[in-house]
């Protein structure tokens, strides 16, 4: 066995003891193969080193029907976090920032309060978000009833699923995804699988399709994608700038009506 180690001088209190407890909470029954700890402490996380290999489409249809069991884990409320874990962060490790976190009992609600204000509010502080940003931010909280599809329980989520912190790793049993670097909280399944989209993942159609087959997704669930992928992007904006900056806004363009 080799070790993988994370490490950050001067990490924010908890950051690697809320991955850790993210991992551990994302590892039931029939779900994904998540990253094993090995070890953490305040400034380092040490994981099973995962081998690479090439992404296959069995090993994405495998993906597809554990991540629908890995939702249905379930959460005790949105905005719930793993046991053992006190805060929440998503992003980068040199740079993360701090979530909201709580229990709202229904996602509409969560994402408002939890996700896109405190967003907006983040990007205003560092001077990418302005006053029509967040007044543009409110019209689409103002819309999230209507936007958020049926209700539903809350998701077992990864909460940070894009494709770069899902691994393919070669087993005895052939090629597996390996999921790491968590967010993990109570949420909308809708958002993991939204997630995948943002930025590409391999054999997505394969993956949407093996998901679907265990826990059909509600209808409607492709004109639901962008408001689920608009807290990661306007994240993106608030860190790196650029031309995300101005995909947030014209998704919260499209998305206020």
């Amino acid at each position: 066995m080799t070790t993988f180690r994370k490490a950050r001088r001067g990490a924010p209190e908890g950051f690697f003891a809320t991955e850790a407890a993210g991992l551990r909470w994302l590892a039931v029954d029939d779900g994904p193969t998540v990253a094993r700890v090995l070890d953490v402490g305040a400034g380092h996380l040490d994981l099973e080193r995962v081998a690479p290999a090439p992404p296959t489409m069995d090993a994405a249809q495998q993906l597809g029907r554990r991540l629908a069991a890995m939702h249905d884990a379930g959460a005790p409320a949105f905005g719930a976090l793993p046991p053992g874990a006190d805060a929440g962060w998503f992003g980068p490790l040199d740079d993360p920032l701090e979530m909201v976190n709580g229990s709202w009992s229904d996602w509409p609600t969560f994402y408002a309060d939890s996700r896109l204000r405190p967003i907006a509010a983040q990007g205003r502080r560092r001077g990418v978000f302005g006053a029509d940003d967040a007044a543009a931010f409110e019209r689409v909280c103002a819309r999230l009833p209507e936007l958020a599809g049926p209700a539903e329980p809350p998701a077992r989520l990864h909460g940070d699923l894009w494709s770069g912190n899902v691994l393919w790793t070669d087993t005895a049993s052939g090629t597996q995804a390996v999921l790491i670097d968590p967010a993990a909280h109570g949420g909308h399944r809708e958002t993991d699988l939204a997630m995948l989209a943002l930025f590409g993942a391999p054999h997505l159609d394969e993956i949407l399709a093996a998901y679907d087959a265990v826990h059909p997704l509600p209808p409607g669930w492709r004109d639901r994608v962008a408001i689920h992928q608009l807290y990661p992007l306007a994240v993106h904006a608030v860190l790196f700038g650029g031309g995300y900056v101005g995909a947030t806004r014209r998704s919260m363009a499209d998305l206020s009506g």
